[in-house]
């Protein structure tokens, strides 16, 4: 049986491992899913854009109403980071392989049977494609999409870029114009390449534009192209912490959450206080960006930072990307954080460890050195840089990024020269050939960290006669986890990280003191500590006490039945039934 609905799995897939799907071929995946295993699997839409697509959401897991710790994932917000769907989706089909095993170490996935024993109790939330609308114009015109390829700024009378194509091919792509104050040149090794002009540099020069048209030309004066000159929103600056206006942050949004994709993402996690792992996953680079975001590690509380450290290791270990504090190595501007960052929501207001995936580790591929500040890998490029990408690109890559330029007639700039450079496959996205293997060693180490999720159990239930007809009940209540109750050191003043609570009905019995029929048994330590935390060193080996379980009682009067409820919104409740004799 097991081999059977493995195998029925993989005839499932629609290529997502070794591409990227479009809209409908993404919404047939999963539903099929759905369909084929709906004891496991659910689709629902958490939104629908303006141009009418649903933004999928699967619920993977046995039982998918009851409340327990649950991991989220996301992909997709940046348009043209397809590879982030193919990712999210993957998770999604290892935590189906899982479940269709049953107890058997599920085949193709590298976890212990702890793991996957873990694993079999998280509840999974997928959002593989935030911006379907955006996705869908990048896959099909090639036209570069930040977020969503709507703008409803009503400040439109300046000259501004609208990226279209133009020369009829289907694709919207680049231009170039000759131009005697142009900022680039030609290679004179690898034809067609554009590269920075030096003070050496014959002509031609050349200024390079985004393929499209103009609106409100004046038949002279070029506008210098924008990445959001007609597409309002990044969606990774609408989210609610820390936003601020698009005078202060470019891509912000009229106001947080203005954008239906951001709102429907915030809405549900807001009734989900029980998700307490979040990745966002977008491309390219490939790193894992962690909080904080705002702050240098300075300020960062020393059990987050120990938790992340250890995320960090096997971040090396299983994908060979480096961690790195968003801080520190992944501000474009010094001093200048981004605002309204999705992850800085995830951990700052849900309390979640969240942190960012860079697919796609270009540079390394390429076989640059890593540089101290991780984002200086996107700016600090020399011309031998540049042509050692377009060599890649031209070896490894069947040159589907470095395209020859055509000459077309531009209704509004004369002479130019259309086509140059589609980074669609190859920079933005990894090509075919390293789509499985970034697919699986992501997948992995996602599903590592969520098995460090809080495992709240009534570990022990003892009952001693008092008196006659009075009996006292004990139980004990553990976290068998790796995580605390509370998730992160961090997140303890949130409001919805409630403490555990116990309630308890009576049958045919009743309490000596009914005022404890709920009673409040706090918060409790998990066993893992991260890394680096200064605890279980050889010259001074001690732990913590019994943090992580607490003993308590009731006198009961009369022979019955407790029914015990234990647990809380932030990780779900275990139930058991006392028989009194």
């Amino acid at each position: 049986m097991t081999t059977a609905l493995l195998s029925r799995l993989d005839k499932l897939s629609r290529g997502f491992r070794q591409g990227f799907l479009s809209y409908d071929e993404l919404t047939q995946q999963v539903h099929g899913w759905a369909d084929a295993f709906p004891n496991l699997c659910r689709v629902s839409s958490i939104g629908k854009t303006p141009e009418g697509r649903e933004l999928w959401l699967l619920t993977v897991g046995p039982d998918p109403d009851r409340v327990r710790p649950s991991a989220w994932v996301d992909g997709n917000m940046h348009a043209s980071e397809t590879c982030g769907s193919s990712v999210a989706l993957a998770i999604a089909e290892d935590v189906l392989r899982l479940h269709l095993s049953g107890e058997d170490a599920p085949p193709g996935l590298s976890m212990s049977k702890a793991v996957a024993a873990r694993l079999r109790d998280v509840r999974f939330f997928v959002l593989p494609r935030m911006s379907p609308d955006g996705a869908e114009a990048v896959l099909t015109t090639g036209r570069y999409v930040r977020s969503i390829p709507r703008d409803e700024r009503p400040a439109k009378a300046h000259a501004h870029w609208r990226g279209q194509d133009v020369d009829g091919d289907g694709l919207a792509l680049a231009m170039r114009v000759r131009d005697d104050g142009g900022e680039l040149v030609e290679s004179a090794d690898f034809p067609g390449l554009m590269l920075p002009r030096g003070i050496d540099d014959p002509p031609p020069y050349y200024k390079v534009y985004p393929e499209g048209v103009i609106e409100n030309f004046d038949g002279a004066n070029v506008p210098s192209p924008y990445y959001l000159s007609d597409n309002q929103t990044d969606l990774n600056r609408n989210f609610p912490y820390a936003w601020a206006p698009d005078s202060t942050q470019e891509g912000a949004g009229a106001f947080p959450l203005s954008e239906i994709e951001s709102r429907a993402v915030v809405d549900f996690s807001a009734q989900h206080p029980e998700i307490f792992l979040w990745l966002n996953l977008h491309t390219f680079g490939g790193c894992f960006i962690r909080p904080l975001g705002d702050k240098p590690d300075t300020k960062m509380n020393p059990g987050d930072l120990a938790l992340y450290r250890q995320l960090g290791a096997w971040a090396e270990e299983l994908t060979g990307y480096p961690m790195v504090s968003g801080n520190e190595e992944f501000l474009y501007e010094p001093d200048k954080p981004l605002h309204g960052d999705l992850s800085d929501y995830a951990y700052y207001q849900r309390g979640a460890i969240a942190y960012v995936v860079e697919l796609w580790d270009l540079f390394k591929q390429v076989g640059f050195e890593r540089k101290k500040r991780f984002v200086d890998h996107y700016s600090h490029l020399t011309r031998d840089d540049i042509l050692r990408i377009a060599v890649w690109d031209r070896d490894h890559n069947e040159g589907r990024s470095i395209l020859p330029w055509r000459k077309f007639t531009h209704p509004q700039l004369g002479e130019v020269e259309v086509g140059g450079v589609d980074p669609r496959v190859g920079m933005w996205n990894p090509p075919p050939s390293e789509m499985p293997g970034t697919c699986t060693s992501q997948s992995a180490h996602f599903l590592r960290v969520a098995a460090l999720a809080p495992v709240v159990a009534i570990d022990a239930v003892e009952t001693t006669t008092l008196a006659p007809g009075l009996t006292r009940v004990t139980l004990t209540v553990a976290n068998n986890g790796y995580l605390p109750t509370f998730i992160l050191d961090s997140a303890k003043a949130l409001t919805h990280n409630e403490p555990l609570w116990a309630d308890v009905a009576c049958e045919d019995c009743e309490l000596a003191e009914p005022s404890l029929a709920h009673r409040e048994i706090g918060h409790l330590d998990g066993w893992g500590r991260g890394m680096y935390s200064g605890t279980g060193a050889l010259y001074g080996p001690h732990t913590n006490g019994t943090t992580g379980a607490r003993t308590v009682s009731w006198a009961v009067r009369g022979r019955g039945a407790l029914n015990v409820r234990v647990g809380s919104c932030r990780v779900g409740w275990v139930t058991c039934r006392i028989e009194i004799a």
